[in-house]
């Protein structure tokens, strides 16, 4: 780093980013305070803290108050976004384009699918913090209550439908854990591996040249997908009737009580259990400990095209001076993100929630501890070989957050037929991109 900017260099910098909440397990917290202390000694002076240069944003806000504070002139200097949100901010011209030379990476340090999320129009514009994928969890004494064998989770999302029915039909608990909820990222980060797997897109973001100009949601696979929820949530009644308004953390509920057969998510998501499990006492402590006990991990199902699960995780970007509060030093800037993309503090903020974004972390001391402490992570890191990210287009959020939800939406409430839902919702994710302007 020291290479990129002297140690002893003076400067100012204001960053925002997703930092640890409530829901956290403790050692992202432990983390999280780590890294700050590391980097104000490492350059102490350009000195950051929570409250001074420093903002932390909940997942839900982040991405409006980025927008609202960048046409305001008032964006951070520096931004650590999900990646499906900073295209949009390029495509306005308000990023300043990356070489990651001048950082101190190269290419081969990123999956190729996250330097992906990070391009428009073939220029780069941010550098990858972290990158995630998630996995199958079920609990395997609901799993041996339904006469399912634990051992053997269901391998197909065929599978998934009729191992949810049996879950529901023979325990009353509930055996799939869907989310559906309009404009939020929970959705489309848990329903876009089934459709993928279908062989379905909401463009062609799937295929090994996407165009992002025609959906793919009017194949025939796509359909499919779209039933396996239908089957769920209408047919079976097997999946939880909140479906439609819940995120994800309803799901966590719901499992960590023992009222849940399957859910996606991350590896994180046992750490918290673990963390609440400990919190509890008597009776409650009694009954978290035996669902820990019966948590497990595995690769998401696969369909009759391919295994897939989202290309998650977070980008670093730097707002052009003109679009920010606090004059922009480059060279402040160049080196935070020259640390916070090290392979050390790229592995250690994520070491229960997500993976690290530069490649060479992985052959780390760091990630065998991670391996060795983290139950599970194994099998999330193992999904990031089966990785797709989102369309790299502006209207990325918009497609994902708002059209493909209010997509599940119809086929759940029966407004429409699977066929009309799908052919309507591939009709306005081209006219979204066909009608672009603003960009």
């Amino acid at each position: 780093m020291s290479g990129i900017v002297p140690l002893d260099y003076e400067g100012s910098l204001t960053y925002t980013y997703n930092g640890p909440t409530e829901a956290s397990p403790q050692i992202s917290w432990d983390m999280d305070a780590a890294f700050w202390e590391a980097w104000n000694e490492t350059y102490p002076g350009i000195p950051l803290s929570e409250g001074s240069g420093v903002e932390s944003l909940t997942y839900g806000d982040m991405v409006d108050q980025i927008r609202t504070a960048a046409f305001g002139n008032a964006a951070p200097n520096v931004a650590n976004l999900m990646l499906l949100w900073g295209v949009e901010f390029a495509a306005r011209d308000m990023l300043v384009e990356i070489d990651l030379e001048e950082f101190g990476f190269k290419e081969e340090d990123f999956w190729p699918g996250a330097l992906q999320s990070c391009r428009w129009e073939g220029r780069l514009y941010g550098i990858p913090r972290t990158n995630e994928s998630m996995g199958l969890l079920w609990n395997r004494d609901l799993f041996e209550r339904a006469g399912l064998d634990p051992d053997h989770p269901p391998a197909t999302w065929e599978d998934v439908v009729e191992y949810s029915r049996i879950i529901s039909e023979e325990t009353g608990a509930h055996g799939y854990g869907l989310v559906a909820r309009v404009n939020h990222g929970n959705t489309p980060y848990r329903f876009m591996p089934t459709l993928w797997a279908y062989g379905g897109s909401a463009l062609d973001e799937a295929e090994d040249d996407p165009q992002y100009v025609e959906s793919m949601l009017r194949t025939e696979g796509a359909k499919q997908a779209l039933q396996t929820y239908h089957d769920m949530y209408v047919r079976d009644q097997s999946v939880p009737t909140g479906a439609l308004t819940n995120d994800n953390s309803a799901n966590t509920d719901l499992f960590f009580a023992g009222n849940l057969g399957m859910y996606i998510g991350h590896p994180s998501e046992y750490a918290a259990m673990v963390d609440r499990a400990e919190a509890a006492e008597g009776s409650e402590r009694e009954m978290a400990m035996e669902v820990l006990d019966n948590t497990m991990y595995g690769l998401i199902p696969e369909g009759p095209v391919r295994r897939a699960v989202v290309l998650g995780g977070w980008n670093s970007h730097i707002f052009k001076d003109e679009f920010t509060d606090n004059d922009l030093d480059m060279d402040a800037a160049k080196a935070f993100i020259s640390f916070a993309s090290s392979p050390e503090w790229s592995i250690k903020p994520a070491w229960a929630t997500t993976n690290p974004g530069n490649l060479n972390a992985f052959r780390s001391n760091w990630m065998q501890e991670r391996l060795d402490e983290i139950r599970f992570l194994d099998v999330t890191s193992s999904m990031l070989a089966y990785s797709i990210p989102f369309p790299t287009i502006p209207e990325a959020t918009e497609i994902m957050n708002i059209t493909i939800p209010e997509m599940l939406h119809d086929v759940l409430t029966e407004s429409t037929s699977v066929e009309e839902a799908a052919e309507n919702a591939a009709d306005e994710i081209e006219a979204i991109v066909e009608g672009r302007t603003g960009y």
